[in-house]
């Protein structure tokens, strides 16, 4: 039998911060991952790789950059976007819960995780091509998102393992954790299936950063709702919820929301889990987030969200569920040929679905599984109902929008005049849940006796408390990087004493 440590369960970010965290403090550990490793990286090597964080100035974000352009940089206004800001836009989701422990955490360590990262050779780059626009010769950034791991979630899973195998670590491929080993009261460590064969490995601590459950049909209909299991799975297919429900299993304390969960508009042709024929860089393509560009339509043929409501930092992860929610489950996005120019990449990939024609008659007879005639006629109508008097300018809330509309668009509203017109077909695609287990301070899971479980911490997707009815874009890598940190130092502590 073989005996560590720290044994961290999961591959992705919040898995490799805990190992590095760890190791950092001299800790011998085994970071062990079910799939093998074509697959490891878990959810986070599905991202952008965006990390959003608190800071004071764009001065400080400098010595993160690795590899930057000077003349561009110059031109470049990152903004502020101090601890109070981050505090609010998180409490804007919260339902009227006051701010957690837990996102407390979240904020105070933001900015200091992401230097430890920078120290540990994770390389960072200003996210131009998403977060910033080009105004009066300078690029602006907007949304309070700035910067992005090179390589994005690729790239940073690279770079995390790469940093875990550097220090020291160990790693283990098709190795899935099955139970948690205990002996009076205490976490000893993990029942495992490897490579086919039962195996027992023992740690002074156990660190759980296996992700949530959004990869299991059955407990989004038993926690989210009766429709979630139609949702398409944007992510690993290994998240089934073994961390949580080996948690539970010794007593473990749950909490958050279980209701809620990361979900946003995907091709509505994506296959589930995205293409596996695919490089997982690619895979982030089935996105579409620029419906703030334009409009959505439902199967009847109307709106059904305020597209322009916020910068869609603030409203991608919650409009995945507001398209499930309509009819049959899917909606169009419509564009013209003025914001085409502002959509993002993955509007021009390869394997994107879309409708294209020279007038709205046109391009509504081709909205298949809608009602053609309410979507011309709503079509017309937003036409009609836009403010002419105000200038679009995506940098900031622009206050641009509609009148008399029974939903009316806030910012960005365009009148679909240009042509050609097109659309993109989307669906709702769960990236990740809310509801998890309760973690202390020092990222120990917490029994349902109130007292820490000892020898068991845990981060990522399963700490819970995190996020309520919504996420402010780039929140999540930051808390599995800052939930990971914590608790890969609280580990390799632990089995010290």
């Amino acid at each position: 039998m073989q005996t560590y440590d720290v044994i961290v369960v999961g591959s992705g970010n919040a898995a490799l911060c805990a190992a590095i965290a760890a190791l950092e403090k001299g800790a011998k550990v085994l970071v062990i991952e079910k799939a093998g490793p074509e697959e490891f990286g878990g959810n986070s090597r599905y991202t952008a790789g965006a990390m959003r964080f608190a800071y004071e100035d764009g001065e400080e974000l400098k010595p993160f950059l690795s590899h930057v352009d000077a003349e561009k940089l110059a031109k470049t206004d990152f903004g502020a976007y101090p601890r109070s800001k981050f505090f609010q836009d998180l409490e804007g989701f919260n339902e009227g819960h006051p701010l957690t422990e837990q996102q407390k955490m979240l904020v105070d360590q933001s900015f200091e995780t992401v230097r430890w990262l920078a120290g540990h050779n994770i390389q960072f780059e200003p996210i131009y091509t998403r977060q910033a626009y080009e105004k009066n010769g300078r690029y602006v950034f907007w949304g309070g998102l700035t910067l992005a791991i090179e390589g994005e979630g690729e790239g940073m899973v690279q770079a995390e393992r790469t940093e875990v195998v550097r220090l020291g670590g160990e790693i283990r491929y098709h190795c899935e954790a099955e139970a948690l080993l205990t002996e009076e009261g205490k976490v000893i460590g993990v029942r495992c299936k490897s490579e086919g064969e039962k195996q027992e490995f023992r740690a002074s601590a156990v660190v759980l950063a296996c992700g949530g459950f959004e990869a299991n049909a059955e407990l989004r209909k038993e926690y989210i709702g009766p429709n979630w299991d139609q949702a398409k799975v944007r992510g690993t297919r290994h998240n089934m919820g073994a961390g949580l429900r080996m948690a539970k299993e010794i007593g473990a304390a749950t909490f958050g929301s279980f209701q809620g969960c990361h979900a946003v508009p995907m091709d509505l042709h994506m296959p589930n889990y995205g293409n596996t024929e695919i490089p997982f860089i690619e895979r982030k393509n089935y996105r579409k987030i620029c419906y703030f560009l334009g409009i959505m339509l439902n199967a009847r043929g109307e709106r059904f969200v305020d597209e322009g409501e916020n910068f869609r930092n603030y409203t991608y992860a919650q409009f995945g569920k507001a398209i499930l929610e309509q009819p049959k489950g899917f909606a169009w996005q419509i564009f013209d040929k003025k914001v085409e120019h502002l959509l993002y990449g993955e509007y021009r990939f390869w394997d994107a679905s879309f409708v294209e024609a020279n007038t709205s008659e046109e391009l509504v007879e081709q909205l298949d599984g809608v009602d053609k005639e309410q979507a011309l006629k709503t079509i017309q109508e937003y036409n009609q109902a836009v403010d002419e008097g105000i200038p679009f300018d995506p940098t900031i809330l622009d206050g641009k929008r509609t009148q008399g509309l029974r939903l009316n668009k806030t910012n960005w509203a365009n009148r679909l005049d240009k042509p050609p017109f097109k659309a993109y077909p989307v669906c709702c695609g769960i990236t990740f849940t809310y509801g998890g287990l309760k973690v202390n301070e020092k990222a120990a899971v917490v029994h349902k006796n109130g007292q820490p479980v000892k020898g068991l911490f845990a981060c990522g997707e399963l700490v819970g408390g995190v996020f309520f009815n919504g996420y402010p874009g780039g929140s999540g890598l930051t808390s599995g990087a800052v939930f990971g940190r914590q608790a890969g130092y609280s580990a390799a502590d632990f089995s010290k004493q």
